[in-house]
């Protein structure tokens, strides 16, 4: 029996999120102070008081939803992880959890990767959709045969239980794709509202970027095994680690895998740390008898 720990990525922020942590106790208030400093303005403003609008730019959101998650994290002072595992953004708050990354490293490359995103998706206009009710072979073919036949990039990018596949690539692909999974049978194919293709190679001007961060950073030996978005599967080598945190900004988000790795190898217990609840419920979608709870 393992408690695995399990972090959120980006669209888990509210307006007013982290506000009661920093006004209850004095380290979260230290914490979101440096993170303050680090950014070059205050952070914690917007993410207390700041609009929807506000929240939803990638250069604001990443570093905010990151803040929570970690800065609730340590507040648990009991919390022994067997395993930890984030979605996305959420796998650099794993990293703190585990004593890979430092809290300052961790938040200097987390604005870092938002801000090359944010410039990413100005140069290439795009977006995701999610596909719902549909296998994940099918949506991968049918992905596959739109860049085939039209040229356009479209691909896997979050894997995020069964019967939720988000999907992501150019405008006009995405709109194609969509058009063509509800006819091979998906219940729906949703546009989201997001700022551009993240996990698709229009993210590579950004992982040049954060390439060169993350390889000047010191990374530490693990506490506890990650299981990383992209390889799906326990990671405890600091070298393998750093590459595939590089590799995932292009590469697909394996959530479900991820699960059904952490669940073969012992977990019982699955808690979710940070904003919101959706990876609870993704949990639950994948195996309906893990134990699962959250920590806000």
């Amino acid at each position: 029996m393992a408690h695995a720990y399990v972090f959120p990525g980006q669209g888990s922020q509210f307006s007013g999120m982290g506000k009661i942590l920093y006004d209850s106790n004095p380290l979260a208030k230290e914490l979101f102070e440096q993170a303050n400093e680090i950014a070059g303005f205050r952070i914690s403003d917007v993410m207390f008081s700041g609009t929807d609008e506000d929240l939803k730019q990638t250069n604001v959101t990443q570093p905010a939803v990151f803040l929570h998650a970690v800065i609730a994290f340590k507040m648990l002072t009991d919390a022994k992880p067997d395993m930890v595992a984030g979605h996305s953004l959420g796998e650099f708050s794993a990293l703190v959890a585990n004593n890979v990354l430092s809290f300052g490293n961790a938040f200097k490359l987390v604005s870092i990767r938002a801000k090359a995103m944010q410039r990413a998706c100005e140069l290439n206009p795009s977006t995701m959709a999610a596909v719902l009710a549909l296998a994940d072979d099918k949506v991968e073919e049918v992905c596959a045969n739109v860049q085939k036949e039209t040229g356009e990039i479209v691909v896997p990018a979050n894997y995020n239980c069964p019967g939720q596949l988000v999907i992501s690539g150019s405008l006009k692909g995405i709109e194609i794709a969509c058009e063509q999974m509800k006819a091979a049978g998906a219940k729906r194919a949703i546009v989201l509202p997001v700022g551009g293709a993240f996990h698709s190679p229009l993210m590579l001007p950004a992982k040049e970027e954060l390439a060169a961060a993350i390889e000047s950073t010191t990374f530490n030996t693990p506490n506890c095994p990650v299981y990383q978005n992209i390889v799906a599967k326990a990671v405890t080598d600091a070298v393998e680690i750093k590459k595939n945190l590089i590799e995932q900004l292009t590469g697909a988000v394996r959530w479900t895998q991820s699960v059904q790795a952490m669940i073969a190898d012992g977990a019982t217990h699955f808690t979710e740390v940070g904003p919101g609840k959706v990876l609870q419920g993704l949990v639950q979608k994948v195996n309906k008898e893990m134990v699962t709870d959250g920590v806000s």
